[in-house]
């Protein structure tokens, strides 16, 4: 796995940018880009259980491994769901489990710079090249309204 990154600016403070990344309504706006419908289950606590998922019994699933409010957000990976089903222990997802995607907010002359790094396959870089950027312009929109 190779550790990638995505970044933008957004002209708004990390405390708006950090409702949009983790509000339910806005989580949903910006992560559409994955997946029409992402959802996000968790009680945002350090070390607890994330279940990312799309609506249709498939997903991700994660713990909260570092948490500094309006600063820092680190997901790791543990496996994924497939028909409701956790699997946590395939060779599937032995290959990539442990994984990490780390979102950094730091301010930078009144503004906030969004960095999102991540381990990924070689299979995910086509797919995550693309689709990262769509969803931090999402972030960026939703952010710098009002």
């Amino acid at each position: 796995m190779e550790k990638t990154t995505f970044k933008t600016t957004i002209n708004a403070p990390r405390e708006k940018v950090w409702d949009v990344l983790w509000g339910e309504t806005s989580y949903q706006q910006w992560t559409a880009p994955f997946a029409e419908g992402s959802q996000v289950d968790t009680n945002w606590e350090k070390g607890s259980k994330v279940i990312f998922h799309d609506g249709s019994n498939r997903g991700m699933v994660a713990r909260i491994a570092d948490k500094v409010p309006n600063e820092f957000m680190s997901f790791q990976h543990l496996g994924e769901i497939d028909n409701g089903v956790e699997d946590l222990t395939s060779d599937k997802v032995k290959a990539w489990a442990g994984a990490y995607e780390n979102y950094t907010l730091t301010n930078v002359n009144g503004k906030t710079e969004l960095l999102v790094e991540m381990d990924l396959a070689d299979d995910f870089k086509d797919y995550f090249s693309k689709t990262w950027p769509v969803a931090l312009d999402k972030v960026k929109e939703l952010a710098e309204q009002q």
